[in-house]
């Protein structure tokens, strides 16, 4: 999962309180009485050494508690979708979807505490870094004995998610822009079930009562 296989670097600095009040109280104000959220995204990877390796750009969609749709539209297509049972990668040129089954992995994903801040406290160190360029920030480290990444980044800019960036541990970092956010929109539940186009090849087997059905002519 291109989310979870490229993320951040950063220096920890030393700020004052009000530095992590602030983003907190953005992250607050974004996330009350949240339960999904759809929006777009501009996603750059760099390598460790500083070269851009790649940008893309899509949608997403979350829905409390479980679900999620990541869609990649250019350069090349690729859904994920998780439906709270399973986690569906569909490359699109390959005509092929990959499955397993939803677990702490995807828990671990920053963007569950959007819809879940009781997540931030219970599976994230939370550390405040310095204002920059009007974005406050705050760093995420996760509590996991085998973490999916080495930090997250999160920043805020008039009570909105505008940018996370998030390293692995061979430093590459992943830097995502987001717009066009919108707050608990009528989410069609179709967008969390994984549907196969006809001539997919599906690696992987389904938990059970999560199903993908080939597209009909």
């Amino acid at each position: 999962m291109r989310l979870l296989s490229a993320l951040l670097l950063g220096l920890g600095l030393v700020v004052p309180t009000a530095a992590l009040a602030d983003a907190r109280a953005q992250l607050d104000a974004f996330s009350a009485g949240l339960d999904g959220v759809r929006g777009s995204f501009v996603q750059t990877v760099y390598a460790a050494d500083g070269s851009e390796t790649e940008t893309s750009r899509g949608t997403l969609a979350l829905q409390a508690p479980r679900q999620f749709r990541w869609q990649y539209d250019a350069p090349f297509p690729q859904l994920i979708v998780a439906d709270g049972l399973n986690v569906w990668v569909h490359d699109v040129d390959l005509e092929q979807a990959t499955v397993r089954p939803q677990s702490s992995e995807e828990a671990q994903s920053p963007l569950t505490v959007l819809t879940d801040l009781g997540l931030l406290d219970r599976q994230f160190n939370v550390a405040p870094l310095a204002d920059e360029d009007g974005i406050a920030w705050l760093r995420l480290t996760s509590k996991a004995e085998e973490p999916a990444f080495a930090s997250c980044d999160l920043g805020f800019a008039d009570q909105q998610l505008v940018r996370m960036v998030l390293r692995d541990h061979l430093g590459q970092r992943n830097e995502l822009r987001f717009a066009q956010w919108e707050r608990n929109p009528a989410l069609d539940p179709a967008l969390f079930t994984f549907v196969a186009p006809e001539g997919t090849d599906i690696v992987g087997e389904p938990v059970a009562g999560a199903q993908a059905f080939p597209v009909d002519d």
